[in-house]
């Protein structure tokens, strides 16, 4: 039981910092993901990468490629644990239709953006993105150093 509370405290599993970077959201989904049980475990004690993960779609399925869970030194000696393994994402036939039609088009591509918790169930939140120019890349650095500067001198200035 101690499990579920750690759950609802804590919903975030992993975050994609670098997706914000590259790419401009347009759409997002929640989708549901097939995992075995070492994985769970893995995910428990926060052992995942989303950094060079994206998601593909093939014969009206959706996988997110490039996840990696690392298995945790206490596996289990039966289980073989594959860090890397493709895993399956769960959507609703229309939508990943839907997507299918957008990733079709030029410049559109599917990418995870986090792992969390809903309901004791691991979802990963994806989104139809579209990549970023090196311009608009240099845009968002100087954003977030003005917002830094900005946020440095209210505070000097509220001491």
């Amino acid at each position: 039981m101690a499990n579920k509370k750690q759950d609802n405290t804590n919903p975030r599993i992993a975050d994609n910092k670098k997706a914000a970077y590259n790419y401009f959201f347009e759409e997002r989904y929640e989708a549901g993901m097939v995992l075995e049980g070492w994985e769970v475990k893995a995910l428990r004690e926060g052992k995942v990468q989303l950094t060079d993960g994206y998601v593909l779609i093939r014969d009206g399925e959706m996988f997110i490629v490039g996840c990696q869970i690392n298995p945790l030194k206490s596996a289990s000696t039966h289980v073989n644990p594959d860090a890397i393994r493709t895993k399956k994402l769960l959507l609703h036939k229309e939508e990943i239709r839907r997507l299918t039609g957008k990733v079709e088009q030029k410049g559109y591509t599917l990418v995870p953006l986090n792992l969390h918790w809903k309901a004791g169930k691991v979802k990963c939140e994806i989104a139809l993105a579209k990549g970023k120019a090196e311009h608009d890349k240099r845009d968002t650095i100087k954003d977030r150093e003005g917002k830094r500067e900005v946020e440095r001198a209210l505070k000097v200035h509220n001491r």
